[in-house]
């Protein structure tokens, strides 16, 4: 029957129909094809919030595919960070899933109080979570909150530099701050000047800046 409609045999073409009598049963590939349709808009409205639910679904089963586009659409920002109450439900899903870019999002909400009150805690959590799969943002996060709430060096270092290996510029300027400044760390003038150097190159003003006034020390 779904091969029928799917392919319109006698029928109207219908994806919708062909599928949702399946999903609706618990097969794991029928979830997967209804969040593409919803993802997609395939004779549907194109429904964000509806493709991850049904996702959802499916990556509870173990379906891959139904974790890799969860995955993409976290990471693209699609259906998250909302201040409703059913999307925070479906990205905490995701993320105890262990879908890193849903665990970013997770501690982003807490982070900055996106439809829950802040909490350091849960935030440092989520993000761990997510830093600990390589999530760079989630790295350079987690280094903020160290260096700034928690005030351990350190750790912030730790973060930060596992991020700005991976390019991002916040993470390789503010490396860059820690060597130059000694905090927490030795200072290594020298190394700073790498870091910033890496940061300026992408762009990054404040590091052009820095590197610029110590040329001239």
């Amino acid at each position: 029957m779904g091969l029928i409609y799917e392919e319109g045999r006698g029928v109207p073409q219908n994806d919708t129909e062909a599928i949702s009598k399946a999903a609706e049963q618990g097969i794991a590939a029928a979830q997967f094809n209804m969040g593409l349709i919803y993802e997609e808009g395939r004779g549907v409205p194109q429904d964000d919030t509806e493709a991850i639910k049904w996702y959802l679904k499916a990556a509870e089963q173990g379906n891959d595919d139904a974790k890799n586009n969860l995955n993409m659409m976290y990471q693209n920002g699609r259906g998250n960070l909302q201040e409703e109450a059913e999307t925070i439900k479906w990205c905490r899903k995701a993320a105890e899933l262990g879908i890193a870019s849903a665990q970013f999002n997770m501690g982003l909400i807490y982070d900055e109080g996106k439809g829950v009150p802040i909490n350091d805690a849960k935030a440092i959590k989520w993000y761990l979570k997510a830093a600990e799969q390589g999530h760079a943002n989630a790295q350079y996060n987690l280094g903020l909150m160290y260096s700034r709430g928690l005030e351990d060096y350190a750790e912030a270092t730790r973060w930060f530099l596992k991020s700005a290996e991976q390019g991002i510029a916040d993470a390789q300027f503010n490396i860059g701050l820690i060597l130059e400044e000694g905090r927490g760390v030795k200072r290594d003038p020298a190394s700073a000047a790498v870091w910033y150097g890496e940061a300026a190159q992408q762009g990054h003003e404040e590091a052009q800046s820095r590197l610029d006034k110590m040329k001239y020390k």
